[in-house]
């Protein structure tokens, strides 16, 4: 169970963590929830109807971690932005879409985010500086869909557009700065590899 995640009788994942690992995880969800930032609710916590009228924005984030989380649904990720003849179309068509959307989705990346520092903060010690993880179905979905995030974030920060770009990677030197960034990367791809086996039949 060390090192990946393992199904649990009857559904649900199970990991042994150390006291590093959760160290990080926590951290990097953490980081992730402040760049996600705090949801309409949160910014007006008078008002219990804040977050259901309020309507996102209608431009992409200028944070490109966060265009990576929040991209345009209108657009071909392989047409260079301005040579379409109907690029007005499309922009406008983003934007109405991501007016009523991009609340609720970022709530979802909030939650996620929120599952997994909640998870962790409540692991009981199971001895010489580590802990078994275990999660329901639901709490499984939950931190999927928060390592996914984690890795579109990091590989935004790495520039990881394709394959290519990963393979690149592995033959960093240890005095690359980037070097703990893509071990995360790697790490995180590796977590969310095996907890995607458990959601399996």
């Amino acid at each position: 169970m060390a090192g990946h995640f393992e199904p649990l009788p009857g559904g649900g994942a199970a990991i042994a963590l150390d006291d590093v690992e959760i160290s990080i995880i926590r951290s990097l969800a953490v980081q992730l929830l402040e760049l996600i930032g705090p949801g309409p609710a949160e910014e007006a916590p008078g008002d219990p109807l804040a977050g259901l009228f309020t309507e996102g924005p209608s431009e992409p984030p200028s944070d490109p971690v966060l265009r990576r989380l929040f991209p345009d649904a209108y657009r071909d990720p392989e047409e260079p932005p301005g040579t379409s003849r109907d690029a007005a179309e499309q922009r406008a068509h983003s934007a109405e879409f991501r007016r009523y959307t991009e609340n609720d989705l970022r709530a979802g990346k909030r939650d996620n985010a929120l599952a997994v520092v909640h998870s962790l903060n409540a692991l009981a010690p199971a001895g010489e500086g580590g802990a078994v993880l275990e999660l329901t179905v639901e709490d499984s979905r939950r931190w999927l869909g928060a390592l996914n995030d984690l890795r579109l974030a990091i590989g935004s920060r790495l520039e990881i557009t394709d394959e290519d770009d990963t393979d690149d990677l592995y033959g960093l030197p240890d005095e690359d700065p980037r070097k703990p960034m893509v071990m995360a990367y790697l790490w995180l791809g590796g977590l969310q590899e095996t907890l995607v086996s458990t959601l399996m039949p």
